[in-house]
């Protein structure tokens, strides 16, 4: 019975971030971004830009194009 429901929660986890429906561009500090799935809330991280993208990929496009964030190499 353990086994079972562990194997459910562990599905759970592993799936849910990838079902995200919206992904935004997160500026903390000085010029460093990420891409996150959750709208920042504008004290520890801040949104890059006004809207949020459909798709990883269009967000991790996006985040290379803003001014806002450093591009390391």
């Amino acid at each position: 019975m353990v086994r079972p429901l562990l194997l459910v929660i562990l599905s759970v986890l592993v799936v849910t971030p990838a079902v995200a429906n919206e992904y935004y561009i997160a500026q903390k500090a000085v010029k460093k971004c990420k891409v996150v799935d959750v709208k920042p809330d504008g004290t520890t991280w801040v949104m890059v830009g006004t809207s949020s993208y459909p798709t990883l990929d269009a967000a991790r496009a996006a985040k290379k194009a803003a001014p806002e964030c450093e591009q390391t190499k």
